[in-house]
């Protein structure tokens, strides 16, 4: 007698292998897993830059937070969201290449270089898309010494920490932050978060 597999069975085998992996699918949702490691990326972006703007603050003797804006109904300078033109978005209307340097001509334009030790950042972090809404964004107050930075959160795991982070607050009912920019809803870290 021969020992195998009948085709009933194996169709049967089959067919529990491919309800599983459906439900594999949904459960793990791989374009949401993506988009909450972009917005892991970009929280930990956003706390490195303020800790070397904080730094620079506090260690050099007349810091510069570099050409700061906040004309009504934009969020300060932003990194471009096609590099390939150099430019930067915003009301600021410099255009300095895009560049990603900590020596004062990058998209956040403080000579990181001023520390005493010496820049925190080897370069200047940019989103881990850089369009169209998902793009970085700084702003500053020169006079008063204070500063925002701003990204765009994707996924709906972190949609809630826009609204946390006291400053200006996501629309109600959002299901993703980039469905909802306007000139306000963002997650906003640094020293005032009004700018």
């Amino acid at each position: 007698m021969k020992k195998g597999f009948t085709l009933l069975e194996l169709l049967i085998v089959i067919g529990i292998m491919a309800v599983l992996a459906t439900a594999a699918t949904i459960v793990l949702n791989p374009a949401q897993l993506l988009a909450q490691a972009r917005d892991s990326q970009r929280i930990s972006d956003m706390d490195a830059l303020k800790a070397a703007i904080s730094l620079y603050l506090t260690d050099v003797t007349t810091p510069s937070l570099g050409a700061c804006s906040t004309a009504a109904g934009t969020k300060g300078r932003t990194f471009t969201a096609d590099p390939t033109d150099g430019s930067f978005a915003g009301p600021v209307g410099a255009d300095i290449t895009g560049t990603r340097v900590t020596t004062g001509a990058g998209w956040v334009d403080v000579n990181f270089s001023g520390i005493s030790g010496g820049s925190p950042l080897a370069v200047l972090p940019i989103d881990p898309k850089n369009t169209g809404n998902t793009v970085y964004r700084y702003a500053c107050n020169q006079t008063n010494r204070t500063f925002e930075l701003n990204a765009c959160l994707e996924s709906s795991k972190y949609i809630s920490k826009m609204g946390e982070d006291g400053g200006d607050k996501p629309a109600s009912g959002a299901s993703t932050a980039c469905e909802i920019i306007g000139a306000t809803s963002f997650y906003e870290v640094g020293t005032v978060l009004t700018l």
